[in-house]
């Protein structure tokens, strides 16, 4: 009975230490967001969303091996995305090879101390996605590209997007206000996709993560903008339907108006 006792007081002691590590190691970096909702109307033509924080310690040792770095990633919903390819037949360019790619992200922006390669292991930026050339890029699995191939698809892929402005790797780009509060600046195209996006902030140490953060941002339409996305995508026959008559309503319109005599 009393060894059971010591042994439960030990390992109380051990939760209460490794709880207190814990949240003490979430101290090392705070981050909050501008604003956690973007609103999209008929002119929206793009914003901005900033980024700023505290992280302790991050310049107490600068251009020491023991330098901390910041990395700030920014993803979009999940979508399934087709990158083809165009190719000459009978003279013609026509689409030929597809890559379809699995739930990747719908925006992507990253931001951070230094380059993302010097940041830490590959594996590491592998794991949590830090960097265009870090993504999770799965494809489906019924593909006609060849193995060979799949590097140029890839490739293509992200070059689409960062010509969109959906994706970006903005390195060295975190503004520091004092020795351990820092900003950062995220542009949202006017082609942004509606849903609930992901701010991951993450600190490191020679490598090694000691800390990340993570907020909410929620992109979304706004009044005759929301009323026709949703209508469009919960009831599409009923949308279809009522952009028939809308055009032919403005068909007969503009001919009662312009009838010559």
């Amino acid at each position: 009975m009393i060894r059971s006792l010591l042994v439960m007081i030990f390992a109380l002691a051990g939760l209460s230490a490794g709880l207190a590590e814990e949240e003490e190691r979430s101290k090392d970096l705070v981050t909050a967001l501008s604003s956690d909702m973007v609103s999209i109307q008929s002119n929206f033509t793009g914003t901005e969303i900033v980024i700023f924080g505290q992280a302790s310690h991050i310049r107490d040792n600068a251009g020491d091996e023991d330098d901390f770095q910041l990395a700030i990633v920014v993803e979009g919903p999940p979508q399934d995305i087709t990158t083809r390819r165009k190719g000459r037949f009978l003279g013609v360019w026509v689409n030929r090879e597809a890559e379809r790619f699995q739930n990747v992200p719908s925006f992507y922006a990253v931001a951070s101390t230094a380059d993302i390669g010097e940041i830490a292991h590959r594996n590491v930026l592998d794991e949590y996605s830090i960097g265009l050339n870090h993504i999770n890029l799965a494809v489906s699995g019924v593909s006609n590209v060849a193995l060979s191939d799949r590097d140029d698809f890839r490739r293509a892929f992200v070059r689409l997007r960062e010509e969109t402005g959906l994706y970006s790797e903005r390195e060295t780009s975190i503004e520091f206000l004092t020795d351990t509060m820092f900003r950062t600046k995220i542009p949202l195209p006017a082609n942004i996709p509606v849903g609930d996006y992901t701010v991951k902030s993450y600190l490191f140490n020679q490598g090694e993560l000691v800390s990340e953060t993570q907020q909410i941002l929620a992109v979304a339409k706004i009044g005759f903008e929301q009323v026709t996305f949703e209508l469009a995508q919960n009831y599409p026959l009923v949308y279809g339907v009522l952009a028939v008559i809308l055009a032919i309503f403005t068909g007969w319109l503009a001919g009662v108006i312009f009838k010559k005599d």
